[in-house]
């Protein structure tokens, strides 16, 4: 079996529901994962990665690679937002440009002073 299909598929199972449920909370056709199992489709759409990913609180690349997010970034979302959850990778930059701003604000303060 494809492995991002796989990874796909235990993510489901990890959350108690079957593909084709997650596929209705994605609107996401439910033939593009079954094409791209069966071998049909070489490839799903960046979009439809990108849904996936949002849904599972997941990087694309852990879809395509299987790279866990870092128990740092992890530490990092449970802090920040109080959980990681519906936190995605570029909420996580996001914040962590505002507070390398912030920083680099101070320091021109304290310097000016």
């Amino acid at each position: 079996m494809n492995e991002i299909y796989a990874r796909i598929e235990a993510l489901c199972k990890s959350r108690g529901m079957n593909i084709t449920e997650m596929c209705k909370k994605c609107s996401i056709p439910r033939a593009s994962l079954t094409d791209f199992k069966m071998g049909r489709n070489k490839s799903l759409s960046a979009s439809t990665l990108q849904k996936i990913a949002e849904y599972f609180s997941v990087s694309v690349e852990y879809l395509l690679v299987g790279e866990a997010p870092s128990s740092e970034e992890v530490n990092l979302k449970i802090a920040l937002f109080g959980g990681e959850e519906g936190i995605t990778d570029e909420m996580l930059e996001e914040v962590k440009k505002f507070a390398a701003y912030i920083k680099e604000r101070e320091n021109g303060n304290k310097q000016a002073l």
